[in-house]
């Protein structure tokens, strides 16, 4: 399990880097630009998958009381530097895990008060999946703000 999940945090990281190059290239105007979609804009959009990955590392890390990262608007650069390090972040807790024990082990969060239980495996998978998910958003909203040139981010092309 161990080197799966190591697989998939390290092409969640290549796949997210994949999108902040277009991301890093685009005006103001265009990340900012409402948009319909689960966030109205693609700087906002980015901003969720930053904050998400990390409420969800210091939930791993069983830091006592996480906290969500404050909703102050960042500069797009910002924001790159800070997805491009909860990727590597994601891979430096596997890598720390001793053996596949680790990730049947269940720990418990809050989420709005509501107590819930996940294996650490479960964690890390939804974890990348919410990322792919979003990431096809995003190719959407980049087409809607007029952007052609968007990499392909499937795990197919990953593996080569």
């Amino acid at each position: 399990m161990k080197e799966t999940l190591l697989q998939y945090a390290k092409y969640n990281l290549w796949a997210n880097s994949r999108m902040i190059e277009v991301l890093a290239k685009l005006s103001e105007e265009k990340l900012d630009m409402e948009i319909e979609s689960s966030f109205p804009t693609i700087r906002k959009m980015v901003w969720h998958c930053v904050r998400a990955e990390d409420i969800w590392l210091q939930r791993l890390n069983l830091v006592e009381n996480p906290v969500w990262m404050d909703d102050a608007d960042r500069p797009m650069q910002q924001l790159c530097d800070m997805w491009l390090q909860s990727g590597k972040d994601f891979i430096a807790f596997i890598e720390r895990q001793f053996d596949d024990n680790a990730f049947t082990h269940v720990f418990q969060f809050y989420r709005n008060k509501q107590p819930y239980k996940m294996q650490v495996g479960h964690t890390l998978m939804h974890a990348f999946n919410h990322n792919t998910y979003h990431r096809g958003q995003l190719v959407t909203m980049l087409r809607q703000v007029g952007e052609t040139k968007i990499p392909g981010t499937d795990i197919s092309l990953f593996t080569q």
